[in-house]
């Protein structure tokens, strides 16, 4: 039977990059909040999806995790011992199951094939003899899986497609969501001798990489979308990161406040952001 931690395992602060994504076709569209295939389909991308993501990525990192500070908390995710893991497999593959069938009742084939691809993309990131998650620089590349959920958003609700423009500057946010889970877990990734992008270049190399991403955001969605309210606040998260790295922190860990503190500032903003790309829909022509 589910519980709290299970709830815990799927990281409800880190919810947003999926909530946001699935939101995004949305925009400018009237009363959608008055269709049920609209609240089953956000149901599913905050605990059902995220369980099934982060249930097999803490069940192929128990080493990380056990040495990770920022790990125990509803923000960043639990840390369960391996036996009780092994039953949430059991669990991630019953809860995942019934959505699959739910949604493929409604939507038909194509709908099936999309979940299909979001369990195979997560089989391929965690699990030997693949185990993209320790690849270099491919377990970044691969966080692209995550706008999948555009596809899935669009088919439940018989919504238009997004430009490839959009599908782009999806695909760059992801990445960047995920290298700042990279930069924050550089020491408990090294002492576990797991292999990230973030601990093979270091943490300032990190940083600049992430910094080129929010720049190249900005300027796309200046350019393509015309979005200045979007790309001033893409900018001022970049002048931010300039700061971080040449002045405030530079090349030292957060401590796990800090850490904290981000993780609940992360979430504030991709609510204001979310709230803009739904009422402006800037983010749907180009």
């Amino acid at each position: 039977m589910l519980n709290l931690l299970d709830l815990k395992i799927s990281r409800p602060g880190l919810w947003f990059p999926t909530i946001w994504i699935y939101l995004v076709p949305f925009g400018n569209q009237a009363e959608f909040w008055l269709n049920m295939n609209f609240w089953l389909g956000l149901f599913f991308v905050t605990f059902p999806l995220n369980y099934l993501v982060y249930g097999l990525n803490d069940y192929n990192d128990i080493d990380a995790d056990a040495v990770n500070e920022r790990k125990g908390n509803y923000l960043f995710g639990a840390k369960a011992s391996k036996s009780y893991l092994n039953g949430v497999l059991v669990k991630v593959a019953f809860v995942t199951l019934f959505f699959v069938v739910l949604f493929t009742f409604i939507s038909g084939i194509k709908m099936f094939l999309l979940l299909l691809f979001m369990i195979v993309v997560n089989i391929l990131y965690n699990f030997k003899p693949f185990r993209i998650k320790e690849r270099p620089p491919f377990e970044i590349l691969i966080q692209v899986g995550y706008v999948v959920t555009v596809f899935f958003s669009t088919e439940l609700n018989d919504l238009n497609m997004l430009p490839w423009q959009t599908l782009v500057y999806l695909s760059l946010f992801a990445f960047q969501a995920h290298i700042a889970g990279e930069i924050m877990d550089i020491e408990p990734d090294l002492v576990s001798g797991k292999r990230t992008t973030a601990t093979l270049v270091g943490r300032k190399n990190s940083k600049l990489l992430m910094l080129l991403i929010l720049v190249c955001e900005s300027i796309l969605v200046w350019y393509w979308f015309n979005d200045i309210v979007l790309a001033s606040f893409l900018t001022l998260f970049s002048a931010f990161l300039i700061l971080d790295i040449f002045v405030l922190f530079k090349d030292r860990p957060y401590t796990l406040p800090q850490m904290k503190l981000f993780g609940y500032l992360i979430n504030l903003s991709a609510l204001v952001s979310m709230m803009w790309v739904l009422y402006s829909g800037n983010l749907l022509e180009v």
